[in-house]
């Protein structure tokens, strides 16, 4: 177990106090003294190393086994004895321009807080650390550790959206830019941006209906003085809903742009082709009917005529030229 225990210790009335190494006395002390509660903080166990904590916490099987797999949506479930919540928080690389997800389930009891980590990007080193210098908080029991783990995770939801509608800003610029960009890699840069943007969303927005049933009333281990804390969660988590919400519309707009502004410039491509081939077609054809090595072509025999075919070659093709020219083929 050592490998996997990120934390383990005993708050009592908002105070960190070192506890028995066993969970089981540990947990009966906590539950012994008032206003006192057990958090324990573990990454990634095996099912082998999460059997201790399984039997001392009286934790469901069915949450047990969707802690260990992880994959999970985020939700919120009620079981005997605990209440069970998943979070997906979310980091982004902006040098990659990729959303991480990682995964954090709460198990939340009269007296214990047990917290299990998978991937990277989890804010419970910082929120332990900040709730520890707010003892007022803590004082609130398990209650204020699941609304703080929370507020991170929607916190973190908010940053990385607005570092995503940046990008978003610059992709835009660069595709209605006058050049247009590289558009052989613009297409499939907006078609990655929109994968990211899933990815946040699948993150961020089943969260929404686990806010909701926190933020109201019948929740165990959630007392009502703590539900405006959550409704506040809540309006957060909306926001940073819609800001996603809105990166997808406006990415879908934008793809559908620049798909219009390449057959714009296709078309415009095909012109420009089509008014070259015409100013080559005309002396070409003039040239082939001389080709043809008639007879009775009056003026092959007179000394004017190989420059007049030349001169009217010449004029035709200007012509056209200035014609494409005004209506804009060239």
């Amino acid at each position: 177990m050592p490998c996997v225990i990120v934390d383990c210790a005993i708050y009592r009335n908002g105070r960190r106090t070192e506890g028995p190494a066993d969970f089981s006395d540990a947990l009966d002390e906590a539950r012994a003294v008032g206003d006192s509660f057990l958090w324990v903080g573990l990454h990634e166990p095996t099912e082998e190393e999460f059997a201790l904590v399984t039997s001392e916490f009286n934790l469901h099987p069915l949450a047990v086994e969707d802690a260990l797999k992880a994959h999970q949506r985020p939700k919120l479930e009620l079981y005997n004895g605990s209440l069970f919540v998943v979070l997906k928080p979310v980091t982004y690389d902006d040098d990659a321009d990729t959303v991480t997800t990682g995964e954090l389930m709460l198990f939340v009891g009269d007296s214990f807080v047990v917290t299990v980590r998978h991937g990277e990007g989890s804010p419970l080193a910082q929120v332990r650390q900040r709730l520890e210098h707010e003892p007022e908080v803590l004082r609130h029991g398990p209650a204020s550790v699941l609304y703080a783990v929370c507020d991170a995770v929607v916190d973190q939801y908010t940053e990385v959206a607005t570092e995503l509608q940046l990008d978003l800003e610059e992709l835009e610029a660069e595709v209605f830019a006058p050049l247009g960009g590289d558009n052989r890699t613009i297409a499939s840069r907006i078609y990655s941006f929109k994968r990211q943007v899933l990815e946040f969303r699948r993150a961020s927005a089943p969260l929404a209906e686990p806010m909701s049933r926190l933020a109201g009333a019948g929740v165990p281990f959630v007392p009502e003085r703590s539900q405006p804390f959550f409704r506040d969660v809540g309006d957060h988590l909306t926001r940073a809903n819609e800001s996603a919400e809105g990166l997808d519309r406006l990415l879908s707009d934008i793809l559908s742009a620049h798909l219009a502004q390449m057959g714009v410039q296709q078309n415009d491509d095909m012109r420009k082709i089509s008014a070259w081939a015409a100013m080559a077609a005309v002396p070409t054809m003039i040239a082939g009917i001389y080709g043809m090595n008639f007879t009775h072509m009056w003026e092959l025999r007179q000394p004017w005529g190989y420059p007049a075919a030349v001169l009217v070659m010449a004029g035709l093709v200007f012509w056209l030229h200035r014609l494409f020219k005004r209506r804009g083929w060239l």
